[in-house]
């Protein structure tokens, strides 16, 4: 059973609470969405799901009822101790942490296999939570997540996508990501101002550039710098780094901007300056 829009509201005010701001907290009180993430997710039973954020626990029990095992990060104590109390949670391990700080290793031991990450993301912490995941933990294989829609379209973007940038092509050193639905406003208590978006990430085996041709640190950095100046050829945003005979080695034209660019190509001339 999911938790309806009336009951959330209850069960907030049941403990004298209201959504947090400071949190970024918005419900998902719709069963239809709900069911949607966990289907799209293509977790099931037996699969170690990590949460971050669960709020009021709605898709927690969605998760749940498909047969997943859930470990849920959750920074709000006022929250934690409403989902202790429900019964239908009763299975979940909860950790009372900061996303952006919690250690991934004891949150999700290696040994015990691969992770997946399914999460409603507040909106002020998603890009760089999401990249830290990517970072930081090898062991979560896949991240499907419900995020701010331009975040999403961001994050699900290619090479000559509109939305296409540095945290786009950084992305895709460590995965493969897509779009994959939109979200209203109105599924949400309270209704953020913007809609949302769903997006699939997947990591990939290996990384897309072979660490030995250029460390990642420096990829990023080429990357950062590209973007930075978006709307100027690659010659000239880049200039500090790298000369017309680097391009040349690189295989990339210098004249190409940076949206036009994957990361392979970024990888190719950061391997000119390592």
């Amino acid at each position: 059973m999911t938790l309806s829009r009336a009951a959330s509201v209850a069960l907030l005010a049941d403990h004298g609470l209201t959504p947090k701001r400071k949190f970024g907290q918005n419900f998902l009180v719709d069963a239809n969405t709900l069911r949607k993430i966990v289907r799209l997710s293509g977790v099931g039973p037996g699969d170690r799901v990590i949460e971050f954020g669960p709020g009021l626990g709605a898709l927690t029990e969605q998760l749940l009822e498909v047969g997943a095992e859930v470990r849920a990060v959750e920074i709000d104590r006022d929250l934690i101790g409403i989902l202790k109390e429900r019964p239908e949670l009763e299975s979940v391990k909860f950790f009372e942490a900061d996303a952006m700080d919690v250690d991934f290793n004891l949150l999700a031991p290696p040994l015990e296999g691969p992770y997946d990450l399914v999460a409603n993301l507040p909106y002020n912490v998603a890009t760089p939570l999401v990249m830290r995941v990517l970072r930081e933990a090898p062991q979560i294989r896949s991240i499907f997540v419900m995020v701010q829609l331009e975040v999403a379209e961001r994050l699900g973007a290619g090479p000559g996508d509109d939305a296409y940038g540095s945290v786009s092509a950084r992305l895709r050193y460590w995965a493969k990501a897509e779009l994959v639905g939109k979200v209203p406003a109105t599924v949400f208590v309270p209704a953020p101002k913007v809609a949302s978006g769903l997006v699939r990430i997947v990591r990939l085996d290996t990384p897309a550039v072979d660490p030995d041709l250029a460390p990642v640190a420096l990829i990023e950095r080429v990357v950062t710098m590209a973007f930075g100046q978006r709307r100027k050829m690659l010659r000239r945003s880049l200039q500090s780094l790298l000369n017309e005979e680097d391009f040349i080695a690189a295989g990339v034209d210098s004249s190409q901007r940076p949206e036009q660019l994957d990361i392979q190509a970024f990888g190719a001339l950061a391997g000119r300056i390592s």
